[in-house]
């Protein structure tokens, strides 16, 4: 009988996540998720599969000046979380410091879930400035900023595959 990956394995797999993540290598990152995963973030709404996997190798190949560092990373034999800061040029030339909190969900020793929480009128104010700051309180800038990103992760996909 196969045993359930340990917490100490469940933690290890965050941490490696994020240092490929640092290092910009998007498919150590995808190597950490289950082929049924789950991805959720404010911008993006959920992605799953291959989908979630392209996802960081697009914002890994555009972000030529991105860091990421990552702390509190914690984990049962179930479930983990962790706590990451990424900066970076956004597509209008904004800066971006963004500090995300992340929940994942484990399976056969990989994430199947990843859920990403930040503060999105703050990340709207910094790619777009008062305008996305004070628009972020309604619908419309989340429904058009994720067709504009889901048809940009179209592109993506259709030049990689």
């Amino acid at each position: 009988m196969a045993t359930e990956p340990s917490a100490t394995h469940n933690s290890e797999l965050i941490t490696t996540f994020y240092d490929a993540f640092s290092r910009r290598d998007a498919d150590a990152m995808a190597a950490c998720y289950h082929p049924d995963i789950t991805f959720h973030d404010p911008v993006f709404g959920t992605l799953r599969g291959r989908r979630a996997k392209d996802m960081w190798r697009m914002l890994c190949k555009i972000g030529k000046d991105l860091t990421v560092s990552a702390s509190n990373i914690t984990a049962d034999d179930q479930t983990g979380s962790a706590h990451w800061v990424a900066d970076y040029t956004f597509s209008t030339g904004r800066k971006i410091h963004n500090e995300v909190d992340a929940s994942f969900e484990f399976r056969d020793g990989l994430i199947v879930t990843h859920n990403d929480n930040f503060d999105f009128r703050s990340w709207c104010g910094q790619a777009f400035g008062p305008v996305g700051s004070i628009s972020a309180h309604t619908p419309i800038p989340g429904f058009v900023l994720r067709r504009l990103v889901h048809r940009q992760l179209d592109v993506f996909q259709r030049r990689i595959n």
